[in-house]
């Protein structure tokens, strides 16, 4: 049996505007020779594991590594690094999902001319990190502003996010749906 909700909300609403601390979890992301990053299947258990650890940990959202100890992705969503004016991403290789939103985020860079790179980051790029955000179906674009505790740039959502999220929210409103 299947069940499909029509609207599905996965953070509280204040953390859109003030922003998400998350954390690092030890739980790793399934090697892609094990389980291709870019087949979305059912099979999510290391996913629910570090979820549980983020909940456990007083965190709604936790990064997740690869083998090597690259970030991978986030238990449900893709991260996004901002530093010096560019836009950052996992490779898939490295372990991201190649998703639908993640695709969207890559357009709305060029529509806005932020130079984008998809390259191996550690979580230290995040904690040096200007901006970071997640994305996902039922995320959308939602900022992050710690990791493990560590203040991400301002400590606030900024501006690159903003813009972000903005355009997404327009496609979203002037096509019905980001996947048009």
């Amino acid at each position: 049996m299947f069940i499909i909700v029509s609207t599905i909300q996965l953070y509280p609403a204040e953390t859109y505007d003030k922003g998400l601390a998350i954390i690092t979890c030890a739980t790793r992301r399934p090697a892609p020779g094990a389980l291709m990053p870019q087949v979305k299947s059912l099979n999510y258990l290391n996913n629910i594991m570090a979820k549980v650890e983020a909940i456990q940990a007083n965190a709604l959202e936790a990064v997740m590594l690869n083998e090597q100890g690259y970030v991978a992705e986030c238990t449900g969503d893709n991260l996004f690094i901002i530093k010096n004016g560019t836009l950052l991403t996992p490779l898939i290789c490295d372990g991201a999902l190649d998703g639908i939103t993640r695709s969207v985020i890559i357009e709305i860079a060029h529509k806005l001319g932020v130079p984008f790179k998809e390259c191996s980051l550690t979580r230290y790029d995040i904690f040096i990190a200007d901006e970071c955000f997640l994305t996902g179906t039922a995320a959308e674009v939602i900022p992050v502003v710690a990791l493990d505790r560590r203040i991400i740039g301002s400590g606030k959502p900024g501006p690159f996010t903003d813009r972000f999220l903005a355009e997404f929210k327009n496609l979203v409103m002037n096509t019905g749906t980001p996947f048009a």
